[in-house]
C-alpha cells in the first residue's frame, strides 16, 4: 500500500485533527509521530534518513494510507518524490502561537537530543 496523503505541516498545526479526519474519510490508517515512538526500528530508519542515508520508505510507511506530523513533515519533499501519486496537505499556524504551543508541549518531551538529530 502506498501513501495517498502526505501531511507537510509540523506538529501543533492541527496534525492530530488532520489525522482523525483522514481516517474518518477512509485514508487510514494514518501514520503519526506516535507510531514512530512505538516502533524502535522506524526510529532508527528515520534517524538514518536525517543523516542523509537512503531509507526504504515502504518499510517506514508499510500498512499506512496517509501520514502526518513528525517525521513526515520534515521529509515531505522526499516522500512526495517517492510516492508521486500522493496528495500533499500543508497545515499552518500563526508562528507566535505555534511557538508557544510547541514550547509548552513538544519541546518538553524532547529531552536530550543527540547533535546528529538536531539537523532534523
Amino acid at each position: 500500500m502506498a501513501l495517498s496523503v502526505i501531511g507537510a505541516g509540523f506538529g501543533r498545526t492541527g496534525t492530530h485533527t488532520l489525522n482523525l479526519a483522514l481516517e474518518m474519510l477512509g485514508f487510514g490508517p494514518c501514520h503519526h509521530m506516535e507510531d514512530v515512538n512505538s516502533n524502535p526500528e522506524h526510529r532508527d530508519l528515520i534517524r538514518a534518513a536525517g543523516r542523509g542515508e537512503p531509507v526504504d520508505w515502504d518499510v517506514v510507511y508499510a500498512g499506512y494510507k496517509s501520514a502526518v506530523d513528525w517525521p513526515t513533515a520534515y521529509f515531505w519533499r522526499e516522500l512526495a518524490e517517492y510516492f508521486p501519486d500522493a496528495k500533499l496537505i500543508l497545515t499552518v499556524r500563526n508562528p507566535e502561537d505555534w511557538y508557544r504551543s510547541a514550547r509548552a508541549t513538544i519541546f518538553n518531551t524532547m529531552g536530550e537530543v543527540k547533535r546528529a538529530d538536531l539537523r532534523m
